[in-house]
């Protein structure tokens, strides 16, 4: 093969461009590992970081858009990454009980009120358990809403009344506790709508084994509304059926003291109208 097919130069040009190129090529070799060290030292840089604050809050606002546009589901999946991630902050303690809420949105009260128990028992000194007993009062609140509404389609002696008692006690907790809570106001109207539901649900069942002739059952359910609910419009009724209760049980000395105790609570009472037979009549309707 001729020199000119080497590349147009002799043996001697050759060997002398080889040389230049040698140390050409060792400088830009060096420069290309130099820059090649700043890259792989920028890449030893966190870029996304899981559990930078930056990706905590990125995480937890995707959760919020999804609250917000009723995505509960979704919600919970992505809350319960950042409770793990933040754990010991509180932001975790806010992606608990944004769980709990979700939750309850969605109709897991169940579920809600676990998570708000354990939010409860994990962080008792936690600026926020005061939310923490509302919200839980809520959810059991609720739950029993509807009690007036289902009394006429179902026996009343199956319906079980813990949901409006749990809530009872997550509100009079929260009172007791947190009386300069913003929840504060808001849970005793509810406490005061509870304990006046508890006590006409009481006196209905009472009513309901009275019209049956289970005035022993009728008796007790009347006294637990008096004994529980003393200042509820509803101790009014309960302490005419036990009068009534124990008069058919032939109970004379009972049935005298319920007496008295209700001339004395309620002068007015309209049960104590007893030659007015329509009055006599009325007092164990329903509606």
């Amino acid at each position: 093969m001729s020199e000119k097919s080497l590349g147009h130069l002799s043996p001697k040009h050759a060997s002398s461009k080889q040389l230049s190129l040698s140390r050409g090529g060792r400088l830009a070799v060096w420069l290309v590992g130099a820059a090649a060290l700043a890259l792989a030292g920028c890449s030893t840089e966190p870029k996304d970081d899981p559990n930078s604050q930056t990706s905590l809050d990125k995480l937890y606002a995707e959760a919020k858009s999804d609250l917000e546009g009723g995505g509960y589901d979704r919600a919970i999946k992505t809350l319960e990454r950042v409770e793990g991630r933040a754990a010991g902050t509180l932001m975790a303690q806010q992606a608990q009980l944004d769980q709990a809420w979700a939750n309850y949105k969605s109709g897991e009260r169940a579920a809600a009120i676990t998570a708000l128990d354990r939010f409860i028992k994990l962080n008792p000194s936690s600026p926020a358990i005061d939310y923490a007993l509302y919200l839980k009062g809520v959810v059991n609140f609720n739950e029993d809403l509807g009690l007036f509404g289902r009394l006429a389609s179902q026996d009343v002696a199956e319906r079980d009344q813990q949901a409006s008692r749990d809530a009872l006690l997550a509100f009079r907790q929260l009172v007791d506790q947190f009386p300069n809570s913003k929840y504060a106001e808001d849970s005793k109207v509810r406490i005061d709508f509870i304990t006046n539901t508890l006590a006409t649900y009481e006196v209905h069942v009472a009513r309901y084994y009275f019209n049956r002739n289970a005035f022993v059952a009728a008796a007790s359910r009347a006294q637990n509304a008096v004994t529980e609910f003393p200042r509820a419009p509803a101790a009014e009724e309960a302490l005419y059926l036990m009068v009534q209760s124990y008069d058919k049980l032939g109970l004379t000395p009972l049935r005298d003291d319920a007496q008295r105790v209700l001339v004395k609570s309620f002068p007015q009472s309209k049960f104590l109208a007893q030659d007015d037979p329509e009055k006599k009549k009325a007092w164990w309707k329903f509606w």
